[in-house]
């Protein structure tokens, strides 16, 4: 199925100002799709406040010594420059949909005629502050990634030093694979998993928990499933009234949306985050798309996941293009079931697809190979 969209004329004051907000996956790919089809008669600018895109993937095994930094992260530059994207290296603040304009936090403002919204998972320390009170002062925050990833090779450097105390706090995937990778590359460390009130992978089938709790036991990552309330210097404080014991509390809980969407005049899901169509457009204003993490689809709500931004991307950018110049816009259809590859730490994952699931060094192998072929597309010359 397809939409027509309507032309839009360029403006008197000149070509149509087109912002991408974020250096997501999707916006990633769009900014390749930029370079080999350039839109004509635009103005394409990049709003991120990165040089470069970590990919969130190969985390856990940068985390645990199987790749350097370099291998991890999307140079932003070399893409900007192929497609003739004007870059600006700033953070948005606010937003305002009905008069199309985006706040950054020197002060400027960018107005836009079109706008695509892909800035990924944030932790909001204002909301987890509220929850956990002392999270500002004393946690180290996932989120932004590109800060993590700079700032896990000191705490490494302590764990080379001296036997440290980590608590990693959220019992999803992604705190599983931290805390697995915590482990291996710190095997003189005390790791706990709090994995909050629900035991760890709840939202996985019973076979992929069984799998991926035999794998904690038997690397020695201690799991509790209790709630985290409060952190001070040197423990963190349980629901249960006791105190753990913690040198470096790592904060993978989930995802919030960003604070400047509460005021910014667009539709917004009931957690806050971009109400969208198939097409992802806002279902607000028909010149805001987003994708990934920062959106929800409304006609499939939980298609909100990162597992689809990389499989957002070329839709994405087929239908800011089509938007602009009045083509037909094309459904982004995820996947009904999408393959899921967690790192354990060493080179050893568990992969699940549908009811099925599988573990072993051969499905690290596979992950592997799966993201070193994602990066290749943007790391290698064109």
């Amino acid at each position: 199925m397809t939409v027509a969209a309507s032309p839009t004329p360029h403006s008197a004051q000149g070509p149509q100002q087109v912002v991408l907000l974020g250096a997501g996956h999707a916006h990633v790919q769009t900014l390749v799709q930029l370079a080999a089809q350039p839109l004509p008669g635009t103005v394409v600018t990049l709003v991120t406040p990165y040089p470069r895109q970590m990919y969130s993937g190969m985390v856990p095994g940068f985390m645990a010594g199987h790749y350097p930094l370099d291998d991890c992260v999307i140079p932003l530059e070399p893409l900007v420059q192929r497609g003739g994207i004007r870059w600006v290296q700033q953070s948005v603040v606010g937003m305002d949909a009905q008069k199309q304009t985006v706040l950054l936090d020197d002060g400027s403002t960018l107005r836009f005629d079109w706008l695509s919204v892909n800035t990924g998972p944030t932790q909001d320390r204002d909301v987890l502050e509220r929850a956990m009170p002392g999270a500002r002062e004393h946690a180290l925050f996932v989120r932004p990634i590109e800060a993590f990833g700079a700032l896990w090779p000191r705490v490494a450097e302590m764990g080379d030093a001296r036997a440290l105390r980590v608590a990693v706090i959220g019992g999803g995937a992604g705190g599983i694979e931290l805390a697995l990778a915590v482990r291996h590359r710190l095997p003189n460390a005390a790791v706990t998993l709090v994995s909050g009130a629900e035991p760890p992978a709840a939202n996985y089938p019973a076979r992929v928990q069984q799998r991926l709790l035999a794998e904690l036991k038997r690397r020695k990552v201690t799991v509790l499933q209790d709630v985290a309330v409060g952190l001070k210097a040197g423990s963190v404080q349980l629901g249960c009234g006791a105190d753990l014991a913690c040198d470096v509390p790592l904060l993978a809980t989930g995802a919030q949306p960003p604070a400047w969407l509460a005021t910014s005049g667009l539709a917004l899901d009931d957690r806050g985050f971009i109400a969208v169509d198939m097409y992802q457009r806002s279902t607000s204003h028909s010149r805001v798309f987003a994708a990934g993490d920062v959106s929800t689809r409304m006609d499939r709500p939980l298609a909100r996941s990162g597992v689809y931004a990389v499989r957002a991307g070329p839709a994405l950018a087929h239908n800011l293009a089509a938007a602009i110049t009045g083509a037909a816009l094309q459904p982004h259809q995820p996947p009904a079931a999408t393959l899921n590859i967690l790192s354990c730490g060493s080179r050893y994952a568990v992969a699940t697809w549908h009811n099925y699931s599988a573990q072993g060094w051969w499905v690290w192998k596979w992950k592997d190979w799966i993201d070193r072929r994602f990066m290749a597309r943007f790391q290698s010359p064109k």
